[in-house]
């Protein structure tokens, strides 16, 4: 009796919550507690990236994508790159394997399109050079694939009707010297996909020798998404003094119409931070000309500079007698200076509202103007900080307008400026990086003379951003903070929920930079709260 296949035909889904699915549906089937099983989905403009590929491999900027709105995914697949969109017909078998059977598992894959092909009077076969299936030298079907605890995942894509012109932003799965082609245009009339899907399951059936039970996706394991729960390190209580402490805080604010990062971009850390009468201030507006693909703060067309916020924000500061003032903005891309005279304005407010109040500026990388740069460091900020975010490799995913290098010349030149200027920068864990890359990071910064360094776990704001990759255990970041004061950093926090200006004017006294101010009390014994719900309270 030939073995059950379970086959899914899933529609539409984004590329992200289909690898998330697939590693729900093999874990299961490791287990033994789910049969192997075939989905049949199509994705949104999405470019794959696989284990062997980079950027590299894709030919135009992720500004270019972003217009065009096309993602670029990095996968755990073998091979490099390649694209998706809702004319495809993409496969994900989900089989339980022995590894001495990989190359015949990959041989019947493509047989069963080989065969398909022919069914519609098209002859197709392999290259022994390359993987996947070719007609008249060019690439009608990709494979790629992950084995896990002897679990196959993700599979191979068939061009019946994608928009063939997308593939020449990318090097198709590294193969510049060959085309690509697609059922529609080589039988030069429409193809329809559910006939060619239904096609696919009936030819895998014959190759793999498979009975065939169709199933509905509301059936599957990990159909119905549930949230990954916070690690109990994540959670943290909040007392009612401290939740009357930020109405009072968010009055004063709306008061002085002032925008604080903490609302913006729902910081875990509010409630302390708020009930400790601290804040961290958002300049030019609350709308970003970017759209990093981590941050919550709104992004659109910007608001008109509003030439009295500087002397509202050293209100502010005064009111709540701050020592130690934190300031950060936007991006804004629209103006020439990209905010930089908002920033001197700002800080000058400050220091003559409050002469002895230490001011630091989390600063954009204002399109790498040197200029604009210069503007900020003569206004003498006692701190500079420019977050580099996450690791080179992951900035077109998660800062796709942004470039590694020039953030780095950020914190160069400040020091080339000014060398009494404390610099600082930040780092998210979590969203997919290596160990190994974050040291890279650190090495890259303590090479620019930064001075101080801040890591914390990304936390997904809201389901638009991307979902965390991996809780980082505190021992981890015990382990950043302790390389970090190797390297000779002056002062390291490294913490689950630390974040770039989160207790800033505590970081800089211990780096024995600074000589007045006092610490923030921590919270008062509470109710529970998980990292973001009370930040999402907040600006609902």
């Amino acid at each position: 009796m030939a073995e059950r296949l379970a086959a899914f035909r899933i529609g539409l889904v984004d590329y992200p919550r289909a690898c998330r699915l697939q590693e729900t549906i093999a874990r299961a089937r490791a287990r033994g507690t789910w049969p192997d099983t075939l989905l049949l989905v199509q994705h949104p403009p999405v470019i794959t990236v696989g284990r062997g590929g980079g950027w590299e491999d894709i030919l135009v900027p992720a500004s270019f994508l972003e217009q065009q709105g096309i993602q670029v995914w990095p996968t755990d697949r073998g091979g490099k790159a390649t694209y998706h969109d809702p004319g495809q017909l993409v496969v994900y078998p989900i089989l339980k394997i022995r590894s001495e059977e990989l190359h015949g598992f990959v041989w019947r894959l493509e047989e069963v399109v080989i065969r398909l092909l022919r069914t519609y009077g098209l002859e197709a076969g392999r290259l022994e050079e390359h993987p996947g299936v070719w007609v008249h030298g060019r690439k009608i079907a990709a494979l790629g694939l992950a084995v896990s605890d002897g679990v196959t995942r993700h599979g191979l894509a068939l061009n019946v009707a994608p928009q063939l012109a997308h593939f020449g932003l990318l090097i198709p799965c590294g193969v510049a010297d060959r085309g690509v082609t697609s059922m529609e245009r080589e039988l030069g009339r429409p193809v329809d996909l559910e006939e060619v899907s239904s096609r696919f399951v009936q030819t895998f059936a014959e190759v793999f020798e498979r009975a065939v039970v169709w199933g509905e996706p509301d059936q599957l394991p990990g159909w119905q998404e549930e949230p990954t729960p916070h690690p109990a390190w994540l959670w943290r209580s909040v007392s009612p003094q401290a939740e009357a402490a930020v109405e009072r805080m968010e009055g004063l604010l709306a008061d002085l119409e002032l925008h604080t990062v903490c609302q913006e971009a729902r910081c875990p850390n509010l409630a302390e931070c708020f009930g400790a009468g601290t804040a961290t201030f958002l300049i030019l507006g609350d709308r970003c000309t970017r759209a990093c693909r981590f941050c919550a703060v709104g992004h659109g067309p910007p608001q008109p500079l509003d030439e009295a916020e500087p002397e509202r924000v050293a209100e502010a500061a005064f009111r709540l007698g701050l020592q130690h003032v934190v300031i950060t903005s936007v991006t804004r891309d629209d103006l020439p200076d990209g905010g930089a005279g908002a920033f001197a304005a700002t800080i000058r407010a400050v220091r003559r509202r409050l002469p002895d109040a230490c001011v630091e500026v989390l600063i954009p990388d204002f399109g790498g103007s040197n200029a604009a740069l210069e503007e900020v460091v003569n206004a003498r900020p006692d701190v500079l900080n420019h977050n580099l975010e996450t690791v080179p490799r992951l900035y077109p995913l998660v800062r796709p307008r942004a470039d590694y290098r020039r953030s780095l010349s950020v914190l160069a030149q400040t020091k080339a400026l000014a060398p009494q200027i404390v610099t600082k920068s930040g780092l998210m864990v979590g969203l997919g990086e290596r160990v190994s890359e974050v040291m890279q990071v650190m090495a890259d910064l303590r090479a620019v003379g930064c001075d101080l360094l801040t890591i914390g776990q990304y936390l997904q704001p809201t389901e638009r951003q991307l979902p965390v990759a991996r809780f980082i255990p505190p021992e981890e970041f015990d382990g950043y903070r302790e390389t970090g004061e190797a390297m000779g950093f002056a002062g390291v926090a490294a913490g689950p929920l630390v974040r770039s200006s989160h207790q800033a004017g505590i970081l800089l006294a211990r780096a024995g930079r600074m000589t007045r101010g006092a610490s923030a009390p921590g919270p008062e014994p509470g109710r529970l709260h998980s990292p973001l719900t009370f930040a999402k309270e907040r600006s609902v």
